[in-house]
């Protein structure tokens, strides 16, 4: 059985927990947070020098790191990966996109504001620039599910997997969703998707 080492409460860590939960794979969660410092102790920097969560650990003993690799990885063969050679590249653009116009405002926004470990960082000058540019990140969404029913081709793939993670919790870091109407039903078809777990949910 494969590990999951991560953290219940971050959306990164829930992408690979949520993927398994929609296609049956059984997993095993290892807490391990950034918050007391578990993250930085000698025996998980042994595992991942980076200090980061998720980690994922194989049954042979292999480890791969970063979320969105994690995805790649556990999403090859299964449905979530489009058969089609460009529909793939999209989805992959999407994950991309997810890391770096996406995630970096909106999961950032929310840690300076949902955890109090953070919140010494939280100037007004970083939760504006955060605020402008999860919005407009939040606008790029928008505007491209306002004609389709999920990011690439006709059904789920690992780019919904990606983007559901931080932009259903949004709220958290203060984003107003309701001014996203097509990414409201998009997260509502998420949540519908046979399987789904809800963020909370560990094995």
């Amino acid at each position: 059985m494969i590990t999951i080492h991560g953290m219940a409460d971050s959306g990164n860590c829930y992408k690979p927990r949520l993927l398994c939960a929609l296609t049956g794979r059984p997993f095993r969660h290892i807490e391990v947070s950034m918050l007391d410092g578990g993250t930085k102790q000698p025996a998980f920097l042994a595992l991942n020098p980076a200090g980061q969560v998720p980690l994922l650990e194989l049954e042979d003993g292999r480890r791969l790191a970063e979320s969105d690799a994690i995805l790649w990885h556990l999403g090859q063969d299964t449905p979530f990966v489009p058969a089609d050679p460009f529909e793939r590249s999209q989805m992959l653009q999407w994950m991309f996109f997810e890391q770096n116009g996406h995630e970096m405002h909106i999961a950032a926004r929310r840690s300076l504001l949902v955890y109090a470990e953070r919140r010494s960082a939280a100037t007004p000058e970083r939760l504006e620039m955060t605020l402008q540019r999860g919005t407009a990140a939040l606008g790029i969404m928008e505007a491209h599910l306002e004609t389709r029913r999920f990011f690439v081709g006709e059904a789920p793939s690992l780019a919904d997997i990606a983007l559901f993670a931080y932009t259903h919790i949004a709220d958290e870091g203060g984003f107003d969703l309701s001014a996203f109407p097509a990414v409201t039903a998009w997260l509502t078809r998420i949540v519908e998707l046979p399987g789904f777990r809800p963020m909370t949910w560990l094995p």
